[in-house]
């Protein structure tokens, strides 16, 4: 997993509320226990047209957004099952955050666990972001980890809430796993120290 530090990105506005799981990436795609090629089924019913070929309507398919590492959804993001190949697809697209008013717990630990930064933020700031992507497909927000903070295109930094234990995987760009295994040394001097 890549190490969250910092990012700068432009913002993908998906402002439709209640996105769930399944619309994130259909079942048909979940059949696989890879990564690869889940991105090709990332808001495929939306993304595509009946005849398979890109909706030139549909945000992802935009050139204006392209690039984008910032996806802005609508309230409650990510409702739904528990399937762990949603982050894997929006982080496969590139995605590193998503900003949303309130995530689906299961969908907000999966994210964390996979690379992707679920940011929680107010509904004044939540519209406010909507309006200056309408406004200027090409306003970038900046994102510290480290501070918990989005700094929005005027410059306002708004704070937001992660857990110690997920902040700290992401800043070092690894999993549950991957933090007790860097703990080696440290559990290996208790032993020794504590006779066991």
């Amino acid at each position: 997993m890549q190490p969250f530090n910092t990012l700068n990105s432009t913002v993908m506005p998906l402002p439709i509320n209640d996105v769930d799981t399944d619309q994130i990436i259909p079942a048909v795609y979940l059949k696989v226990t890879s990564k690869d090629g889940l991105v090709d089924g990332l808001f495929s019913r939306w993304r595509y047209l009946p005849d398979g070929s890109p909706d030139p309507d549909f945000v992802l398919n935009k050139p204006e957004y392209a690039g984008a590492k910032v996806l802005l959804a609508g309230d409650n993001f990510g409702t739904g099952s528990s399937r762990e190949h949603a982050p894997w697809a929006l982080t496969g697209w590139g995605f590193r955050a998503v900003i949303s008013t309130s995530f689906a717990d299961i969908f907000r630990s999966n994210s964390l666990k996979n690379g992707l930064l679920p940011i929680a933020v107010d509904e004044e700031t939540h519209k406010q972001l909507f309006s200056l992507t309408a406004e200027d497909p090409g306003a970038a927000v900046a994102i510290d980890l480290a501070k918990q903070t989005l700094t929005l295109p005027d410059g306002r930094a708004v704070p937001f809430p992660i857990d110690a234990f997920s902040k700290q995987c992401m800043l070092d760009g690894v999993d549950q796993l991957g933090y007790l295994l860097n703990q080696t040394e440290a559990v290996a001097a208790y032993e020794t120290n504590t006779g066991k």
